[in-house]
C-alpha cells in the first residue's frame, strides 16, 4: 500500500515560504487531507509493525504522533509551523524516555530513522555509563557491527568535558562514555514516501539498530523496576 500523494510534500514546500497562520487557515482543509489524515493512518500501520517485536506496545497514533506546531517560547525563530510530520512508537509513546523505540520524520529534504537515548536524566545517564563501562566488550559489539556502521554509521550525542572519577578508567577505552546522549539515525531520500511498503523499510532499518537501543534502555529499566 501507498500512504502518501505528491500533495504530502508539497504541502511542506509551500509552506516553508509562507510560514504564518493565515497561509495555514486558508490550507486547513488541504493539510487534513493530504497531510494529517494520513499520516495518522500511517502510523497507525507502523504501530502495528511494531507490535511484532515488542508487545508491550498498546498504542493509538494520538500517543505517537508530535504536534505540527512548534514551540516558539524560548526560540528567536518565531515561524510556527514544523516543515515535518514526525512520530515516536515505544512502549510509552512520545513521552517515552525509558524503553526501546523508533523515532521516524517525513520531510521534503529526507526520511530519517532514529533510536537510542536522547534526553537522559542524570540517573539514567549514570546507570547507561554503568552498564557501558561494565559489558564494554558487548557494546563494542554491537556498535562496530558491519551491518550497523554502513546503516547508521557512528553514535552520535553531546559530550561531557569530564567524566566521574569512577568512569575515567572506561573513558580512556571508550569515548563515548563521555556522551550526555546516545543516539544514531540512518537518512533516505524522500521519493521513498512514495513507494509500496514503506512501513517495512522503515521498520527494517530499526531492527538493525535494535540492540542499541536495547542495550542502552536495559540499565534505566532496571533502576525504574
Amino acid at each position: 500500500m501507498i500512504h502518501f500523494t505528491p500533495d504530502f510534500l508539497d504541502f511542506f514546500k509551500e509552506l516553508a515560504p509562507n510560514n504564518n497562520k493565515d497561509w495555514f487557515d486558508e490550507n486547513r482543509k488541504r493539510y487534513h487531507e493530504s497531510v494529517k489524515t494520513p499520516f495518522d493512518n500511517f502510523v497507525t500501520v507502523m504501530i502495528e509493525e511494531m507490535q511484532k517485536l515488542d508487545g508491550s506496545i498498546h498504542l493509538t497514533y494520538k500517543d505517537c504522533v508530535f504536534r505540527i506546531n512548534r514551540d516558539i517560547r524560548f526560540s528567536k525563530d518565531k515561524t510556527p509551523y514544523k516543515l515535518n510530520r514526525s512520530a515516536a512508537i515505544s512502549p510509552g509513546g512520545k513521552k517515552d524516555r525509558v524503553h526501546p523505540g523508533i523515532y521516524f520524520e517525513l520531510t521534503p529534504e529526507h526520511v530519517r530513522v532514529y533510536t537510542g537515548i536522547f534526553s537522559p536524566e542524570k540517573n539514567d545517564l549514570y546507570a547507561m555509563r554503568e552498564e557501558i563501562a561494565e559489558n564494554m566488550k558487548e557494546f563494542n559489539k554491537i556498535i562496530s557491527n558491519k551491518k550497523f556502521k554502513e546503516v547508521f554509521g557512528e553514535v552520535k550525542g553531546d559530550k561531557n568535558a569530564r567524566l566521574p572519577k569512577e568512569f575515567q578508567e572506561a573513558g580512556e577505552k571508550q569515548s563515548l562514555m563521555y556522551n550526555k546522549k546516545f543516539y544514531v539515525y540512518t537518512t533516505f531520500s524522500p521519493d521513498i514516501i512514495f513507494e509500496e511498503g514503506l512501513e517495512k523499510k522503515l521498520i527494517e532499518a530499526y531492527k538493525i539498530a535494535e540492540p542499541f537501543a536495547k542495550f542502552l534502555s536495559k540499565p534505566i529499566i532496571n533502576i525504574r523496576s
